[in-house]
């Protein structure tokens, strides 16, 4: 069916951009309706040049309150909108479609990671203009919004962001809680006091607002931001594995309850118009969770100092660079090398490939325990 291949298409890049599959079930007119637009990019200067057709999506999993209830709040226990007005960046995504649309990369940003902010009107007074400056990456965003924060990854990366999907913690909630809840599973105990997640080791299923503790954990293992961006690769692909199951696809009341909690759950660019979201859904018909690869950019110090900055996660500038040169020439993330037979070998030459992944990508067809689903 139309609706059932887009909607297993889509959630195979992340719960952000799940949004698509609704395009060809419900139409264009509701859909238009249904997202909430904002203006992201007017404001971005000194913008890279784009070297190919394939997309680039920024997905912000924003830390705002908003649309939590107080029952919410209380078991989630972040405080209040009064206690933590606004929002910040606490989960940054690129992700890649290549322009044949069958392959896409997910890229994990640590919030932490010690970048670049370019020059900014002050938050505190608008007419003050605050320099560049090293800072967190996370930071960008609580300066500037979500136009700094793109400003400063293309700045980062080189790499030019065609589009923008901010996703929320009630939103967050309501896809995975639409979804009957998520299996998730651990190898070790998790007993972390700042996201309040106790979990024994092996296999779970989180309902919402433990699965938004579980992407939100950092503190209990030493490994900080770079384990908790583990878990999140390893729980986007435990969404995909339920959302595109029998028990949802198959499910007219759970599909339905799915697809409207993805479309209440982000907030669009106001350039992406439902015509380029049904020709998207169209172009990838032919991606399967085997070709989509999550990863975290390649980190020389997850423990790195800055004199002004502190703490910090310091990218490793060859790795990266070769990365970020790869996605915007569009090329693969992993490779196939022939070897070589050394001069005195006596057999034929092996005509097997073997793969090289210094990149250290997960496919999305694996489980949090490392089997293939």
């Amino acid at each position: 069916m139309k609706s059932t291949r887009a909607i297993r298409i889509i959630t195979s890049l992340s719960v952000a951009i799940v949004l698509v599959s609704s395009v060809s079930s419900f139409g264009l007119g509701q859909i238009s309706s249904s997202i909430a637009r904002i203006d992201v990019f007017n404001s971005v200067e000194n913008r890279p040049e784009k070297i190919s057709k394939a997309e680039t999506y920024l997905v912000v999993g924003s830390d705002t309150r908003e649309g939590l209830t107080k029952q919410q709040i209380k078991e989630l226990r972040v405080g209040s909108t009064a206690v933590a007005a606004g929002g910040r960046s606490d989960t940054m995504l690129l992700i890649h479609l290549s322009k044949s649309r069958d392959r896409a990369s997910i890229i994990s940003l640590p919030r932490d990671s010690l970048v670049t902010i370019p020059e900014h009107p002050s938050s505190l007074n608008k007419e003050t203009i605050v320099s560049a400056r090293p800072g967190k990456l996370n930071a960008a965003f609580a300066y500037g919004g979500a136009p700094l924060l793109i400003e400063t990854i293309e700045l980062a990366t080189s790499i030019k962001i065609d589009h923008y999907v901010e996703v929320s913690f009630a939103g967050f909630a309501g896809i995975v809680d639409a979804l009957g809840g998520v299996e998730v599973c651990t190898k070790v105990d998790i007993d972390d006091p700042k996201s309040h997640l106790v979990l024994g080791a092996g296999v779970h299923t989180l309902n919402g607002i433990e699965a938004l503790k579980y992407v939100r954990t950092r503190d209990f293992d030493g490994r900080g931001d770079i384990g908790r961006m583990q878990r999140q690769q390893q729980f986007m692909s435990a969404v995909l594995r339920k959302a595109t199951s029998s028990g949802t696809l198959l499910n007219p009341f759970k599909l339905k309850n799915f697809i409207n909690a993805s479309l209440a759950s982000v907030k669009l660019d106001a350039g992406l118009s439902p015509d380029d979201l049904l020709t998207l859904a169209k172009q990838m018909k032919n991606l399967s969770s085997g070709n989509v690869r999550t990863l975290t950019v390649p980190i020389s110090n997850p423990n790195g100092r800055d004199p002004n900055v502190g703490s910090v996660v310091i990218w490793d500038q060859a790795l990266s660079a070769d990365l970020f040169d790869r996605l915007r020439n569009d090329l693969p993330l992993v490779d196939e090398v022939i070897p070589t037979p050394s001069p005195s070998a006596s057999a034929a030459p092996s005509k097997s490939p073997v793969i090289v992944d210094k990149f250290k990508t997960r496919t999305s067809a694996e489980n949090p325990c490392g089997e293939i689903k």
